[in-house]
């Protein structure tokens, strides 16, 4: 199942209501690229990025809310710094208004589903944007800090349906993991210029920190035009009529709940994203108080990770899909592992920026679009939405959980806690995606599917495998 307008079968409509079809090569070049073996039954044709037309559209536009999103979440953490002293409040308290977020993200989790049901994709594509700009106009006015975590709810909500209807949509498409990475690609370059364009504004212009949210203000009423312009066919409507006519009902938020792949996956995303925007949102504090560097060159840092964790997505992510998601992802989150080490150990300034740049480069490349990916292969395609839009907006509550808990153990402990425990995120998230069916073999995920295999059974079995050959010896 697809969370647009379009039956995702191979009987779509065109925007004529014409039915379309894209035909055996174009399925058999998707089953290829999904590792299906050969000899596999036919499966139903994949919706594509630019058919029907306006889903060219469509699709440009959200790479501009990616954008804004990785914007917003990566300026938070160059702002920090100059966050406090303005309000004059410690590390635990300026770390709410990473933990407020959370609170718009759960709410999104909650709902992406019943907005799909009620507005469909037009809901998403006005409210995304309509919330964000209250939550700016607001504090463009720089209110006192007690108002400040609240409005970071609206960021918040609006980030948190558009992540995950977004996600969802395209996750679902022909060539996935390509189209994934460059909309995350998009939030890779958002996080690199949004902490660029925020140190610069308040280190060389001498800007209050409140201003750099004028421009998130015009960038959000711009995404606002756009996206209600692009995405105004997709109706409540139409999304319910092609449930209807595709898979016969609507499956709720709360039967999905009931399944185990979804929960598995969203701890995945909340560990993994909590792991990125807490090295991003505390890198340049721990520059400024750990490494002793300048400001505006700890701000550069943090420009750094996110050009690397751009540059990753865009260039990793073709291969990713050909290697296969489980087993390209744990060779990743291996090599971070042994990078965040290195960035802990190693007292220097610009070995620190290396090695956090390249940590970037290796976390960017397809983890969380790969996660997404894995999930629409493990699941029934009328869990899709759900499933995706509950995993991808409750994993996205790790930008906020994370960071404030990083910011109340620094308060007691120093700002260096962020990077063991950045490290502990990383192994735990390793072992979660260990506990995915499928095992590391190429075209798994299908299998463990259509074999209805267990989380952790193919771990289980590698240690009774293990055991076996040690009693042996």
């Amino acid at each position: 199942m697809t969370t647009s307008n379009e039956p995702p079968s191979s009987a779509k409509l065109d925007n004529d209501n014409v039915p379309i079809t894209t035909g055996q090569d174009d399925r058999e070049r998707a089953e290829k690229e999904q590792g299906e073996p050969p000899g596999s039954p036919p499966k139903q044709s994949l919706e594509r990025w630019n058919v029907p037309s306006a889903n060219k559209y469509r699709y440009f536009a959200t790479i501009l809310c990616f954008i804004i999103m990785g914007m917003n979440d990566a300026a938070v953490g160059a702002l920090l710094p100059y966050v406090g002293p303005y309000y004059g409040v410690s590390y635990t308290i300026i770390s709410l208004i990473f933990l407020a977020p959370w609170g718009g993200y759960l709410v999104a989790a909650m709902c992406n589903n019943l907005i799909h049901h009620h507005l469909g994709q037009r809901g998403v594509a006005v409210l995304g944007p309509l919330t964000r700009i209250l939550g700016y106009v607001a504090l463009c006015v720089h209110p006192p800090f007690a108002a400040l975590p609240p409005l970071m709810l609206l960021p918040g909500f609006g980030n948190g349906i558009e992540d995950s209807a977004w996600n969802a949509w395209i996750g679902n498409m022909e060539s996935a993991n390509e189209l994934l990475g460059f909309i995350h690609g998009a939030y890779g370059l958002g996080a690199t210029i949004g902490p660029l364009i925020a140190t610069a504004m308040v280190t060389k212009m001498h800007l209050e920190w409140f201003t750099f949210y004028y421009i998130m203000l015009g960038l959000s009423v711009l995404e606002l035009g756009l996206t209600t312009t692009t995405f105004w066919g997709a109706t409540g409507a139409v999304y319910r009529a092609t449930m209807s006519s595709s898979e016969g009902g609507r499956t709720t938020t709360r039967s999905v709940m009931a399944k185990p792949i979804p929960w598995l996956v969203a701890l995945f995303l909340l560990g993994y994203v909590g792991a990125e925007v807490s090295l991003g949102g505390w890198i340049v504090t721990f520059m400024l108080d750990v490494r002793h560097a300048l400001p505006f060159e700890s701000g550069l840092t943090a420009v750094f990770f996110w050009l690397g964790l751009t540059i990753g997505r865009v260039t990793l992510g073709f291969a990713t899909g050909r290697i296969g998601e489980k087993l390209a992802i744990t060779v990743y989150l291996l090599l971070s592992v042994a990078l965040q080490l290195l960035y802990w150990l190693i007292p220097n300034f610009i070995a620190s920026a290396v090695f956090v740049a390249f940590e970037g480069f290796l976390l960017g490349p397809r983890v969380f679009p790969a996660a997404i990916v894995a999930a629409t292969k493990l699941l029934p395609s009328d869990a899709h939405v759900s499933a995706i839009g509950f995993a991808a907006a409750f994993g996205g509550g790790g930008a906020a959980v994370f960071p404030f808990a990083i910011g109340a153990i620094a308060q007691v402990r120093g700002v260096w806690v962020v990077q063991p425990i950045v490290l502990a995120i990383l192994v735990f998230i390793l072992v979660v995606w260990s506990c995915l069916p499928g095992g590391l073999r190429r075209g798994g995920l299908e299998h463990a599917r259509d074999t209805d295999e267990r989380i952790g059974q193919q771990v289980l079995a590698g240690f009774r495998k293990l055991r076996h050959k040690r009693g042996e010896t």
